[in-house]
């Protein structure tokens, strides 16, 4: 292990923090900004580059030593900051590769997968990562760290690595033009057999081809 990363897991509360903080606030200015739906074209890769980024500091967390808040019972927040606009933004840009399908914790025996949708993972994600603002800003470091730490663990670490997996695999459709079927009324409200989810996993493709733009490599080599 290097001394930089031995630094780093020792490294003190507050610095760590502030330095977390900065990680979890860029991803959340970044995903708001590609919800405007500006430039919707740029949308999958972009969200691929913010969630690797976002994972980054989720490693961080999960490789400092264990949290534990000063109170035994967590401090009254108030209202929670609204998702809902963020969700359904990026449901409508989303639309035809928002849902996917997911297996929850590869350590269980086989399980069933489920379906996801990345419009509710990225909302998830920000209510979790905003919670746990709200305690730094209100002066409660150890909170907030603890709750970054623990919630990585127990639910925004999962979705934001399931969510990984599928943005990838879009993009890595795309960039080999490998288009998939069609998902036949997979969702999330759905309560499916192993066997049709088997069948219907996957992503609707061919119209994300389309609206990329994009040509496998090999294609575009033999172009000149």
């Amino acid at each position: 292990m290097s001394d930089a990363t031995l630094h780093a897991l020792g490294q003190d509360p507050d610095d760590f923090a502030a330095s977390i903080a900065d990680q979890i606030e860029s991803f959340i200015v970044a995903v708001t900004e590609v919800a405007k739906g500006e430039d919707p074209d740029s949308a999958v890769p972009f969200l691929l580059l913010e969630v690797s980024q976002l994972l980054l500091a989720g490693g961080r967390l999960g490789a400092y030593q264990d949290v534990l808040p000063e109170e035994r019972y967590e401090p009254d927040l108030g209202p929670e900051p609204d998702v809902d606009d963020l969700r359904e933004r990026f449901a409508v840009m989303l639309e035809p590769v928002d849902v996917y399908s997911e297996v929850f914790d590869p350590y269980e025996p086989r399980k069933t997968p489920v379906a996801h949708r990345i419009s509710d993972d990225l909302a998830d994600v920000v209510a979790d990562l905003r919670h746990g603002l709200i305690h730094l800003q209100s002066g409660r470091v150890t909170e907030a760290l603890w709750w970054w730490q623990f919630s990585y663990f127990t639910n925004w670490g999962p979705t934001a690595s399931a969510m990984l997996r599928a943005l990838q695999s879009l993009i890595a459709h795309v960039r080999l033009n490998q288009p998939l079927a069609a998902l036949d009324g997979l969702d999330t409200d759905e309560d499916l057999a192993e066997d049709d989810l088997a069948e219907q996993a996957g992503a609707v493709m061919a119209e994300e081809l389309g609206r990329l733009g994009r040509r496998p490599a090999a294609q575009k080599a033999g172009d000149r």
